[in-house]
């Protein structure tokens, strides 16, 4: 059966890769770049060590910095407008998933026009992208390897899904020097994320072998360094390695697709504005506790790449070891199990559902459930 891979076509890696970003820009000849972020990272400092890069080849650039966790449809029109105003021709996107989506829905604005909201689903739009320069500074969204992005509709209460071949970025940038500082919890919650890509890549039946091969080293690389990075933030290492498992999980994704974690946890934050990487922790062993009451096979591998001996065991007692992993790993790194610990009372469980089921993410879960049984999900982490 024939497959196609998207990645980026450059991809820099590894301890210090941001010192060779301007090398590599100098092949393109842009003429003005629009870095787009958010306030704190902006505030903090950190996007100097991009900007120092863009001056040592006279790059000029100025900063869009007013990209909120969960961006907008009004952020990308905010972003388009200073893009435009200032004539710039490049994308500089610095930071986690949020500036990264961002970023991609703002380049093909550009070059797409018409109404952001038509965006929503899958292969929407008919030009590229401006080209983007992705420098990730969180370990776990992989918005900068994928063909996906993520846009808050405020007005509906929803995040809309975008998957487009048209906003591949043209460098990626995966340095973990730059995730040195970042919080606990934040570390913890894009770690969880990344094994939600993984596991929701290996049980989709758009999976194959390669999707296989990259989510299953992921899976093994996460239990393996996600609680040493948590432990301790200045762990280079474990940074590192952290970022592999980005990459990795995010080849398996992009390509393989994923299911109904993350079509409900995008409801979780659209309409509450939780973090994302958090909503697919608490999600993802309910439902893979129910994909694997209908399709256990797949959990033998991610149980062996865990290192649970499956010897003797069947795939559902492997399904359940697997689940018992992912609970253990979420508590040993600070993840809350329940919605009522992120300050969230009462929910619309009838519209989290129905909007569940319309997602762009619902159609590669190994089973479609019905409305009650996505209701009954989201009660088990209210």
């Amino acid at each position: 059966m024939s497959q196609t891979l998207y990645v980026p076509s450059i991809n820099l890696m590894g301890r210090g890769c941001i010192q060779s970003l301007g090398d590599h820009l100098k092949q393109f000849e842009f003429k003005k770049a629009l870095i787009v972020t958010d306030d704190f990272l902006h505030r903090s400092g950190l996007i100097e060590r991009v900007t120092r890069q863009l001056d040592g080849i006279s790059l000029p650039y100025v900063v869009f910095d007013n990209v909120q966790q969960n961006p907008t449809i009004e952020n990308v029109y905010a972003g388009v407008a200073s893009y435009m105003s200032s004539e710039c021709d490049v994308i500089v996107s610095v930071g986690g998933g949020s500036p990264q989506d961002a970023a991609k829905a703002i380049g093909l604005y550009v070059t797409n026009g018409g109404d952001l909201k038509t965006y929503e689903g899958v292969g929407k739009t008919t030009k590229k992208s401006v080209p983007i320069i992705a420098v990730n500074t969180t370990a776990g969204t992989s918005s900068e390897f994928t063909i996906n992005y993520v846009i808050t509709d405020k007005e509906r209460g929803v995040k809309m899904v975008m998957v487009d071949k048209n906003s591949l970025v043209t460098i990626s940038v995966n340095d973990p020097e730059l995730m040195l500082d970042k919080p606990t919890a934040l570390t913890a919650a894009t770690g969880m994320d990344a094994l939600t890509h993984a596991i929701e890549a290996i049980v989709t039946p758009g999976a194959y072998t390669v999707t296989d091969a990259t989510a299953l080293a992921a899976v093994e690389t996460v239990f393996n360094y996600l609680p040493r990075a948590v432990n301790n933030g200045k762990d280079i290492e474990a940074r590192e390695q952290m970022t592999y498992v980005m990459f990795l999980a995010g080849v398996a994704f992009n390509n393989a697709g994923l299911g109904f974690v993350h079509a409900m946890a995008h409801q979780l934050g659209g309409i509450y504005d939780l973090p994302h990487g958090v909503c697919n922790a608490m999600l993802l062993p309910v439902v893979e506790r129910e994909n694997a009451k209908r399709d256990p096979r797949k959990f033998r591998m991610i149980a062996k790449a865990i290192g649970i001996d499956v010897t003797n065991l069947n795939d559902y007692e492997c399904a359940q070891l697997v689940i018992d992993a992912i609970i253990n790993l979420s508590k040993q790194v600070g993840i809350p199990s329940r919605l009522s610990e992120l300050g969230v009372g009462e929910v619309n469980l009838d519209r989290l559902a129905e909007n569940a089921l319309k997602d762009a993410c619902a159609p590669g879960n190994p089973y479609q459930p019905t409305k009650e049984e996505v209701i009954s999900m989201f009660k088990e982490i209210l």
